[in-house]
């Protein structure tokens, strides 16, 4: 299967491209770059690894950051709100987290956004908050099966 992935690694650098042998259980996947090198990335490498529409993207666009309360991929998953070490925030929902990944993948709390899912690196995170600290909207409840915190 074709993703188009962005992977941004550790160290600050980045690779776009085309990966078809991406899977979060196989420890290292390629990207066929734009310009038709094929890059091996090591997962434990990456802060994450963005699954996106488009590989241009929007720089322009700013992301919301509110999980909805009728959001229908809150089904079965849990709002996380991740801060990484390089600063960045991210809210979303997290389909099948468990604290004692090293990876799990986040869908943004934004649908509008460029990234479908992404795969995030526990190694890159500083903290992990769950439900309504995750930027639920108020008076918003916790998908089924999630403890509020």
């Amino acid at each position: 299967m074709e993703n188009r992935v962005v992977g941004h690694f550790l160290d600050g650098r980045l690779v776009k491209g085309l990966s078809f042998d991406f899977s979060p259980v196989k420890p290292v996947c390629r990207i066929h770059t734009q310009t038709d090198s094929t890059v091996p990335v090591r997962l434990a490498d990456l802060k994450a690894l963005f699954l996106v529409k488009d590989l241009k993207g929007n720089p322009e666009y700013r992301e919301g950051k509110t999980l909805e309360p009728h959001d229908p991929r809150r089904i079965g998953a849990r709002p996380l709100e991740v801060q990484f070490r390089d600063g960045e925030t991210m809210v979303g929902l997290a389909p099948a987290y468990t604290a004692d990944r090293h990876f799990f993948f986040l869908l943004p709390a934004d649908p509008k956004s460029n990234n479908t899912r992404v795969l995030v690196n526990r190694a890159a995170v500083v903290s992990v908050k769950e439900g309504s600290a995750a930027g639920t909207t108020p008076g918003s409840t916790p998908a089924p099966g999630t403890a509020p915190s």
